[in-house]
Parts: structure tokens; sequence; C-alpha cells
């Protein structure tokens, strides 16, 4: 059996995905960021113009360069929310117990009436809907509709703004999946070489295996995010994450989409669906909620970080945190310095968990020593099952012989995705000469992306490991590595595993 995690080579394998905004666009915010380790930026296209993003994408790149490590750019799609039109003074209170109407057109004749920016609302609004406003704060029910309105009571009040948000949980609405903008914002992520582009408020896989061919049209190698916050998405959970070649879970339009109290459990299920078509995951929303203010985060905050990681999250993402947050930095530290302290007990109830196996297999013969998650049912886009077997095959041996490292070459990256969603304890480097595929491998929980020259020599392969592993403090003379590449045989996968001696 391999020995028990060792503090004194522990990385952190949960990845952070950091949201631009005024508190952090920057060049010298965004080095800042890097160095307390974000791995994968978000550019929120509801907000900024193309230039401001283009120029966002221009300074990461430079950081990356600088600093030599990849960092993936994540751009996200608005897609159809509803928002409300221009109210009278710019706020109005909404008392329990009065009445709103919505009305068609583009501006409010009185302070009792709003306008959306979705034209059909009226039609498609039906009595006994719900309809929630300010992120679910503000609650509203359809008591009657005609032609030209629908007339609705306060069923929980508050104040709510011009522009802000319109939810309606269980309204089958007519709305495409992408608005122009985000069609023009999706050409620009194309064209800019953007690593993963999200897609909100998905209802449907047809939706995401549009913009797929959106973006291949135009070239893009970026991998699709589906962002789960409708019912619809839930209902539709597999065929979407089969689509995607990866998964957001958006909790914050999703907690007004769906009863909050429900959130936790649809998580875990989301990210257990993603486990089963090998699929990375995201968890977003609220995560460090508290510290665009305070330095330091709620303790629930901080056990919520912990839980998506021991659900299975591959990353973490921080939106106001870091966008319009007093604290961003501190916000990315504290997400590794949480993840960090929760991976050493993963790894070590993991460590348990494989001796009591590896026991049972000495007194029982046939009994197999079992990574600590389960396979996966379905194998990712472009994986060879050889490829498959072979991952988990050197996994075994990796830990058996208590590895250092484990090194993956993958042209496409999704080799990787399959050592990652092992979750295996030895860490692992990804080895590809594409920056694209480096920059998405910064994604994959527990991979380190390393850029490498193209070569099938896989002694020259090792060699480089080596030395970066030494020089980056990774290796001592006399560790192991775990190499798994192809022999060039025609197999059409990953078919060799190579054990290295430094």
């Amino acid at each position: 059996m391999p020995n028990a995690p060792s503090a004194a080579r522990e990385i952190v394998r949960t990845k952070v995905v950091a949201t631009l905004g005024p508190a952090s666009r920057s060049e010298e915010a965004i080095r800042r960021l890097v160095d307390a380790g974000v791995d994968v930026f978000r550019l929120n296209m509801a907000h900024g113009s193309v230039l401001e993003h283009q120029e966002a994408l221009d300074r990461i790149r430079r950081v990356s360069e600088d600093t030599q490590r990849p960092v993936g750019v994540l751009a996200d799609l608005a897609g159809p929310k509803i928002r409300l039109g221009e109210l009278p003074g710019g706020a109005v209170e909404c008392v329990e117990g009065t009445h709103f109407k919505f009305v068609r057109g583009g501006e409010s004749r009185g302070s009792d009436e709003f306008t959306t920016s979705y034209a059909p609302l009226v039609d498609e609004l039906s009595v006994g809907d719900s309809v929630m406003l300010t992120d679910g704060t503000i609650s509203l029910v359809v008591e009657e509709k005609t032609a030209d309105w629908a007339r609705c009571r306060v069923v929980q009040g508050g104040v709510v703004r011009s522009r802000q948000g319109v939810n309606l949980p269980g309204v089958k609405l007519s709305v495409a999946a992408m608005s122009a903008a985000d069609w023009q914002h999706a050409e620009w992520a194309a064209g800019a070489g953007i690593d993963f582009v999200s897609l909100s408020f998905v209802r449907s896989a047809v939706e995401v295996k549009l913009l797929r061919e959106l973006l291949r049209t135009r070239g893009s190698a970026a991998r699709v995010v589906a962002k789960i916050e409708k019912r619809e998405a839930i209902d539709n959970l597999d065929s979407i994450v089969d689509a995607a070649d990866a998964v957001m879970v958006a909790r914050g339009d999703l907690g007004v989409e769906i009863d909050v109290a429900g959130v936790p459990m649809v998580q875990k299920l989301i990210i257990r669906t993603c486990q089963r078509y090998q699929k990375p995951v995201i968890v977003a929303t609220q995560m460090l909620d508290s510290m665009q203010h305070a330095r330091r985060p709620t303790r629930a905050e901080a056990t919520d970080v912990a839980n998506a990681i021991l659900d299975g999250a591959d990353a973490c993402m921080l939106s106001g945190e870091t966008a319009i947050g007093e604290h961003p930095v501190e916000a990315v530290r504290m997400m590794k310095r949480i993840a960090r302290e929760t991976e050493r007990q993963y790894l070590a109830d993991r460590w348990h968990y494989l001796e009591g196996r590896f026991q049972a297999a000495r007194g029982s013969a046939g009994v197999p020593v079992q990574e600590f998650l389960p396979s996966p049912e379905f194998l990712v886009d472009g994986l060879h099952p050889i490829t498959q077997a072979v991952v988990d095959g050197a996994s075994r041996i990796a830990g058996e012989l208590d590895a250092k490292l484990f090194a993956v070459a993958s042209r496409s990256g999704v080799t990787a995705i399959a050592r990652s969603k092992r979750r295996g304890a030895v860490p692992t480097v990804g080895l590809s000469d594409d920056p694209a595929v480096l920059r998405q491998m910064a994604l994959y929980w527990g991979v380190t992306p390393l850029a490498s020259v193209a070569t099938k020599d896989t002694m020259a392969l090792l060699e480089h490991v080596t030395a970066w592993g030494l020089r980056e403090g990774r290796l001592e003379r006399g560790d192991r590595i775990l190499l798994v590449a192809g022999s060039g045989f025609g197999t059409g996968g990953h078919n060799m595993a190579i054990v290295h001696e430094v």
C-alpha cells in the first residue's frame, strides 16, 4: 500500500474560477490573482463592451505568458435573462398584499406597473404563476390576466429597482436560448481564442449543440459549459451533461427557479451526473459572498466550499467576491486554504479506505483494490476505451508504488480529464504542445498543465517532467513517475504506462 498523504508535498487540486470586474480588471490585479491561485478567469458578457473584454483577455494572456502559467478564460454568455424596464424614480416598494400589473411596452405609466425586456411575457403568464424579482427576494403571484396585462399580488415584499432580474419558476417560455447579443459575443469569443464559453439558462441539449456548432464553424476549439439554473435543465440533465464539455451549477438563478431548500441536493445530483459522464463541473454563486466586504468568510461559507469539493466539484467559482469586492486576492487565497484543508482530510480518508480494501484483497482472492470514486458509466467524447483502461490501471500502479507524479501526454486534453475524474491522490501533470489545450487543462481537478514539445519519444517526455519536477521541488532523487502515453501502433488511444525512477 502507498504511504499516507504527506503535508510536505501538498498541492491544491481543486481549481479556482474568478470573475473579472472593476475591482480586478487591471493587469496588476490580474497578476496578483494569478499569484494567489486563480486557474480560470470568467468574463461576464452581461456587463461591459466587447472592447473591454478584449482588453481584459489581452491582459490575462500577457500575465499568463510572463508567469509561464497556463490560465484559462471563460466567456459567460448572458443568455435570455428577463429584466424589468425603467421604473418611475428608479425604484418602487412592493408592499405585501398590494397589486402590480405587468404591461406591454417599454415604459411604465405608473408606479403600480412593470414592463420587462421580454415582449411576450404577458402572453405566456397564466393565473397562478409565480413571478420572482431581485433574485427571489420579492415574490408575486398572477391573479388576473387580460390580453394587455397580468395583475399580480405581492406575496413577499421589498424594494425593486429598474433593470433588476425577473424569474418565472415553472413557466414555459418561448424565448430563444441565445439573444442577438449572445451570438455576437460567441462570435467574438471564437475569433479571440477564448478557452471556454458558457451558455446561461440552458433548457435542452439542442441549445448546447447549437452553441458548439456556432463555435466550430468559426474555427474555435472552445469547450462549451452548460449552466444549470432552470427546472427544465434538471428535467433534461443527462442529455445536457452528455452534450456539454463542462457544467456549471449556477446556484443564483437556480435557487430562484426551484425551491431554495432543494438546491443542496440538486447540486449533489448534478455533480454525480457529471462524474458518470466524465465532465468537469464548476460550483458557483455566493461561495464566499461575505468576503465582498469582510476579510474572512462566514463559517457556513467555508463549509459550503468544503462540501462542494467533497461532493466532487472540479472547481469553485468566485463572482462578486473578485469582480466588485473589496478583497479579491484575499478571497482567492481563502478559497485555496479551504480547498487545501478539505483535500488533506479527503485524501487521508481515501488512503484509509484503500488500505482497508487492500487488506481485504490480501485475505480474499479476487477482491480488487478499487478507486475511491466509482468508474464512469460513459466515456468522455474522444476518449478511447483502451486509454480509459490504461489510465485506470496506471492510477492503481501509481498508488501502490507511492509515485510522486502521474504524467499524461494528451493532445486534446481528454486523457487528462479521464485521469482527473478518478481524483487520484498522486498529483497529475498534463503534457501538451498546444497552448489552448494547456489552458483548458487548467480547469481539471488535480491536473497541472505543463508545456512540452511535440514528440513521441517517451524518454524525452520523462526527462522533461523530471527536470520540471526537480526545479519546482515536486521531485527528489529516487522518486517514481508514472507516464501514460501512446506507442504509436495505431490503437487509437494511449496504450502504454511507464514507471520511471528519478
